[in-house]
């Protein structure tokens, strides 16, 4: 079936707009997703869509939408087959910040200061550009990007008032943040390991950890691998221990996944 005529002038409307652009509309509805927006230029139907997440960077309480409230956001989004356009008022709520992040590109090198260590990440002040409304840091660092090396903590890897350099990875909208990356401004033990390992070699290495699918045995600095379940023919924690030290082969080496299989059983008698 084709288009309705109105469907047609949804679709014409929304094909002029742009990522980036701003929009101005008044709120027709708020639902625990967000809220609808009748946008200038379009009153048949609302076509705006404002996320809960897009509304605002500052606490939820502080967020206050009700029908007939007229808004100003920036479009995130255009959906033509949707017949909505994705917006976020939080943009235009943070213009400085909005802007400094989106001139940020992939790669590029941030220096800032460890401000806060949570159990979700890390926050980072950035030298340049503007503070952030809510939290500590424009910058923020995911656990998997603290180390390439195993830790337990964040607090092993960067500490509060500690000066870093890290890479950018992308404007995370939905926060405001510039996501980093510590672990991409060093070198990366497990390319250095594949450079000189070959599949037939056998090493020596720790126990680092016993889980249900088999064993974590680190082989070099910051470098893991794992000996499958269907190895030992026990029960992991009946075969070895954390801190046993273990003969092991290379059977497998994957750069891009840097992930490292490992072999008990195929290690020659003489060397168990």
């Amino acid at each position: 079936m084709g288009e309705s005529s109105e469907e047609q002038e949804c679709r014409g409307f929304l094909a002029s707009l742009s990522v980036g652009d701003l929009c101005g509309g008044i709120v027709a509805e708020v639902v625990r997703s967000g809220a609808a927006v009748t946008l200038d230029g379009f009153a048949a139907r609302p076509l705006g869509v404002v996320g809960t997440l897009d509304l605002t960077w500052r606490r939820r309480r502080d967020a206050v939408v009700e029908v007939g409230l007229r808004i100003t956001a920036e479009v995130m989004a255009v959906d033509l087959d949707g017949y909505r356009v994705l917006l976020s008022t939080a943009a235009t709520e943070n213009p400085e910040l909005w802007a400094f992040l989106k001139g940020l590109r992939w790669g590029e090198i941030l220096s800032g200061t460890v401000a806060a260590i949570e159990s979700y990440g890390v926050f980072v002040a950035l030298d340049d550009g503007p503070g952030h409304p809510v939290f500590p840091g424009v910058g923020f660092i995911t656990y998997p990007e603290l180390s390439w090396r195993h830790f337990e903590s964040a607090s092993d890897i960067v500490a509060v008032g500690q000066r870093v350099a890290c890479e950018f990875l992308q404007f995370d909208t939905t926060n405001g943040e510039a996501r980093l990356s510590l672990r991409a401004t060093r070198p990366d033990p497990f390319q250095a390991f594949a450079d000189g390992v070959a599949v037939g070699r056998t090493l020596r290495g720790q126990v680092t950890k016993l889980v249900p699918f088999g064993v974590f045995v680190e082989v070099a600095d910051g470098v893991e691998g794992l000996v499958h379940v269907s190895e030992p023919v026990d029960a992991p924690e009946d075969v070895v221990r954390v801190g046993d030290q273990v003969q092991v082969v290379v059977t497998e080496i994957d750069r891009e996944r840097r992930r490292l299989v490992l072999s008990r059983r195929q290690v020659p008698p003489g060397l168990r």
